[in-house]
Formats: C-alpha cells, structure tokens, sequence
C-alpha cells in the first residue's frame, strides 16, 4: 500500500494559493461565507453612519457657537415687544398727565426791559388763564403776552387781573376754540403724603411732567422782595412737595390722583438762594411750594370780576423788626399815627400797641411774617381766635377780619 499522504508537503505558508483541504489565509482564520461577508458589509455601513452623525453634530455645535457669537452671517435683527394698548389708568401719572396737558399752557412774557417763561392753566372756556403775577410782571403795562397751547397753538393774551400779595394773575385769550378748563379740586382735602403731579414749562421745556407728594401742608411762605420796598413780598400759606419743580413751572398746576388742580406751583427753595419766585437758576432740590387752590380759586375769581382782590386785615401795623416768638404790634403805625388802625377789626377786638399775637385758631405763629400768611390764608368776614400776651399775661380774643383792596 502507498504510504499516507503528508497534508503539509504541498503547503507552502507564504504562497497565494493553499494546499490541499480548506483553503486558509495567511493568519490561519477560516475564510468567511458569501451571509458572512453580507454582514460585515452591513456593520461596516453602520460604524459608518454612527461616525457620520457624530462628525456632523459636531461641525453643527461648532457653527452653531459661532453663529450665536457673530450674529449670524446676514444683516442684524434685535428681539422687541410688540405694540401694546396705548391707555393707562387714569390714576397713574401717565393718565394723569394725558388728561391735564391739552389745558396747560406756555406763557413767553417780553417788556422794555425783562422777559420770561412761565406756565398757566385754562380756567374756563372763555379764554381765561390762571398762572402766577411773577409770569406776567415783566410785561408791565406795554409788554407782550404770548401763550403757546399743548397744540403748539399760539396766541396773545391781555392780562385781566393781578395781585402781588397773593402772587396770583389772569390772563385771557381771544379768538381761540376748543378750550379745556381744568377741574379745579379741594385743598382742604389734601393730606401729607398724597401723590401729586406737576406741569409746567421749567426752562422752556415746555409739558415736562413731574411726580412726587405732598410733603407738608400750610408752610409760611414769603418770597419776592427784589423791589426793596416790599411791595412785590408774597406770602402763601402753602402746600409743600418734593415734586421736582424749577424756574419756568410758575404758575402751573399741581395735580391730585384724579387730575384736579390742587394748588398754583410758585415758589421753591434753592440750595443757594433760599426761597426763590423763579429769579434765579437754581435747580430743584426737592422743595417746591404751591399756593392752595382754595386760595387761588377765591382771588381768581375776583380778578376776573373786579380786576382786583381783597385782602384780609386785622387792622393794626405790626413790628417787623421784633425777633422774639410772636408777631409784636407796633407802637406807630407807616403814617407816624397808631399801629392800631381806629376803628379797624382789631381796635374792635381790643388790640392795643405793643401786643404780641402768639397764636391763630390755636396754631403758634412765630414771627409777623407768619401772621400776615395765617391771615392771608383766610377771607374778608372770617372770624379769627387770637391769644396775645400784654404785660406778662395771656389774653384771648375774637376777632372779625376786615378788608382791603389789593394791589
């Protein structure tokens, strides 16, 4: 018998055709199957999608992070709020303010040797103006009035009525349409701390609207007295607020909650000026001063009645030099004959020279300056409680105020 046949005498491991049997690779593994082959075709196909998703996520994170940082590549467009309802609540200072600007209006007053800005407000639809007797000054008897309307509407005015005493003008316009009067509220009503709302023109900035409080209520105010004789000196029992007011607001309104006017904006005090009728350019530091509208509505309507106002008097000339507490009744009056005038309210009362007036109503005055607003405050026929001391003692007296004609 042959001898067996060797299986490895024809295999040479290094040549491209195998030996006899099943054929093998150079490493020794079995060849795969046609199924076998399939499925590797078919793993290699996903390996290579996975790479795929995985090399696009990042080349997306990639121009996702530049784009966020550069904006994009084409023309920039900024995220905004759409359009919203043009109304607010009319207690708010937007609403506020949008009911009482169509009825206030800038005063330029130009004469011989002055001029200004100030503001005023409409009283009624006849064309009459209430604003401060500092606006319209300097216009004297041939100066120039011209009234500029939240409308940019313009027209002259003519002055009806004025008083220095009390600071308060009117003026009127002619020939002019559609007039809205301001609603004119209570200024008893008013408490510290209620909100106000003020308008005005502060330098030449025509419908600036403020906000602020009241801060404090019955102040004695006395302001003027550039003149040197004292005949332009105010004095206003007034309403304080810490709403920013500045020179060219004079004469316009101070608003409650429901845009009634509850006081004439007229004076403010200045870090450096002390009290000022804007005749300076002192800014505002939060200490601004309205007449009552009380006040105001009484004298206005008799400036446009009369041309004139009346102004409460006690009937007696007082010591303006006396620097002790109280308001001292003179020994002299102006005209070299008694400080009390014969036959005048306080000669009724019992008033005699050299009294100190301490109180009104119950409420201490400290100086002359603070009687004159306390009575100010007051009409013609009203009934005063005054205390005086007289040689050491306490007296109580009633007093019925008389009357004078302003200036």
């Amino acid at each position: 018998a042959p001898p067996p046949a060797d299986p490895w005498q024809n295999y040479d491991p290094w040549s491209r055709e195998g030996g006899p049997g099943a054929p093998l690779q150079q490493n020794g593994a079995a060849v795969r199957t046609a199924e076998q082959r399939h499925k590797r075709g078919m793993k290699v196909l996903l390996i290579g999608a996975v790479l795929l998703a995985l090399v696009s996520g990042g080349v997306g994170g990639v121009v996702g992070a530049y784009l966020e940082r550069n904006g994009g590549v084409g023309d920039v467009e900024l995220p905004q709020t759409g359009a919203e309802p043009a109304g607010r609540a009319p207690d708010s200072v937007a609403g506020i303010a949008a009911r009482a600007l169509p009825s206030v209006v800038t005063l330029h007053v130009s004469g011989s040797d002055e001029q200004g800005t100030g503001t005023g407000f409409v009283l009624d639809d006849r064309g009459h103006i209430l604003t401060n007797n500092h606006v319209v000054e300097p216009a004297g008897d041939d100066g120039e009035i011209s009234v500029t309307f939240h409308s940019g509407d313009t027209a002259k005015a003519t002055v009806v009525g004025r008083d220095g005493g009390y600071d308060l003008a009117v003026v009127k316009v002619s020939g002019v349409s559609g007039l809205q009067p301001l609603p004119l509220g209570n200024s008893d009503n008013v408490q510290v701390g209620d909100p106000v709302v003020a308008i005005g023109a502060p330098f030449d900035l025509a419908g600036t609207v403020t906000s602020g409080i009241i801060s404090a209520k019955e102040r004695p105010i006395t302001a003027g007295g550039e003149s040197g004789d004292a005949s332009d000196v105010s004095y206003v029992d007034a309403l304080q607020t810490d709403a920013p007011i500045n020179p060219g607001n004079s004469g316009g309104p101070l608003l409650d909650a429901r845009a009634r006017v509850v006081g004439i904006n007229s004076a403010i005090r200045s870090a450096d000026s002390g009290a000022d009728l804007d005749g300076g350019q002192a800014g505002s530091i939060g200490l601004g001063f309205a007449i009552p509208v009380n006040q105001a509505k009484r004298v206005a309507e008799e400036l446009i009645n009369t041309g004139r106002a009346t102004h409460p008097v006690i009937g007696v000339t007082l010591d303006m030099d006396y620097a002790g507490d109280g308001a001292r009744v003179g020994t002299k009056g102006g005209d070299g004959g008694s400080a009390v005038t014969d036959g005048g309210p306080g000669e009724k009362a019992g008033i005699e020279p050299g009294d100190v007036i301490t109180e009104v109503d119950g409420q201490r005055v400290h100086s002359g300056e603070e009687l004159i607003v306390k009575t100010r405050a007051h009409r013609p026929g009203d009934r005063l409680e005054l205390t005086l001391e007289r040689d050491g003692k306490e007296i109580t007296i009633s007093l019925t105020l008389g009357s004078s004609s302003g200036d």
